[in-house]
């Protein structure tokens, strides 16, 4: 017995087969997982004890979340994103923003479709459109990890269905400009595919860089898809609570994969998600500023290493993606560098980097603390390997 083609083309995840190489050398600090140091607000697990009072909450609720957690989410989406949701548009609360993805993904394409990815990928993204036997189309971002318009119309044909952005970036950490995606979502209105943008890390932008939800443009509504995480800017990964806003032409479809795969939004979390979000930008504010702290620590430590490794500034979300100037294989590098120095970070080629050694370090679980600890076992596993 064999298991489908169409899972046998699905890349592993690299998550866990780092996490095992960890769970094998005890004491590795990880700089691999997207996660947050920090966990939800307390307004998130006082909101429990509303849920365990009525035992209604106990049943399935509705496919598309709870009423009072939507009515908040469109509230949020325009103070704070600029997106209005009409009768032309909806949101959806999901398992997580890769659930929304997924969705998305069933709601819009059939086999054989083309979906544009940005290379480097957010390897969840790349796995799905493989799932749902579609094509996934890369096209790789510039020398600044910033999108190449041209190449971007280039690689569209009557088979596109959808091109996805992500800003703040993962893996990258690249913020994309607001001029650069008014054109990417005015090119899609253009040809009349959707674009998908991801959103999960809104809050996660540094220095001068802003951010910009393409969703809130004039018009957009019909053709674009804004995906966003709760498992980031609150600390709730384990809660599995994300959300999107479709166009209204998409609700149906999507109602018919939620209710397939999930039913409904986890009722518990969905509580906890409306007590997070009524504690209020100071929540917010005082985590992003302490991860910007963290950032600007580590890269004042990774000063030890740029005579052999490129490191691009990374305005946004909590990522670096730095190449390593050595040849050799750079799932070789990450597993001798957890073997030998205790430290574990995501080879680039999960991302769809086919040259080069790059790796992703992911600074967000790290504290003021751990900092000089975590880069520094960094730092000399590069310096051991690249010299030798």
């Amino acid at each position: 017995m064999q298991p489908s083609r169409r899972m046998q083309a699905v890349q592993q995840p690299i998550i866990p087969v780092v996490g095992e190489w960890i769970r094998r050398h005890p004491g590795t600090i990880s700089l691999g997982q997207g996660v947050v140091h920090y966990g939800p607000p307390p307004e998130a697990t006082e909101a429990i004890g509303r849920f365990l009072a009525d035992p209604a909450n106990h049943k399935y609720k509705s496919v598309e979340g709870i009423p009072e957690l939507v009515a908040a989410l469109e509230q949020k989406l325009a103070d704070e994103n600029g997106i209005v949701v009409e009768p032309g548009s909806r949101v959806v609360v999901t398992a997580g923003g890769n659930m929304a993805f997924f969705n998305a993904l069933l709601a819009i394409a059939d086999p054989g479709d083309e979906i544009v990815l940005l290379t480097p990928y957010y390897f969840n993204h790349e796995m799905a459109v493989t799932m749902v036997n579609c094509r996934a189309v890369c096209v790789p971002l510039d020398e600044n990890d910033q999108i190449d318009l041209a190449a971007l119309r280039g690689a569209l044909t009557d088979r596109t269905r959808a091109i996805v952005t992500i800003s703040p970036n993962n893996p990258s950490g690249a913020v994309y400009p607001e001029a650069t995606l008014r054109e990417v979502n005015d090119l899609c209105r253009q040809r009349k595919i959707f674009h998908i943008h991801d959103e999960a890390y809104e809050y996660f932008v540094y220095e001068d860089a802003k951010h910009f939800s393409p969703g809130s443009l004039p018009g957009a509504g019909e053709h674009t898809i804004s995906l966003f995480s709760f498992s980031k800017a609150y600390g709730f990964a384990s809660w599995r609570i994300g959300y999107m806003v479709i166009p209204e032409a998409l609700a149906v479809s999507v109602r018919k994969a939620q209710d397939t795969d999930l039913i409904c939004p986890p009722v518990i979390s969905q509580f906890a998600a409306l007590g997070a979000l009524s504690a209020g930008k100071d929540y917010r504010r005082g985590n992003v500023q302490r991860v910007a702290d963290v950032r600007q620590m580590v890269l004042t430590e990774l000063d030890a290493v740029r005579s052999f490794c490129q490191i691009p500034p990374a305005l946004g979300a909590f990522y670096l993606l730095m190449r390593v100037d050595t040849n050799v294989d750079p799932m070789a590098v990450v597993e001798r560098l957890i073997s030998e120095f205790g430290v574990a970070v995501i080879p680039g080629t999960t991302f769809g980097i086919e040259r080069g050694c790059y790796l992703r370090v992911a600074y967000g679980a790290l504290e003021r603390d751990s900092i000089a600890e975590g880069v520094g076992r960094l730092v000399r596993g590069l310096k051991a390997i690249v010299e030798k």
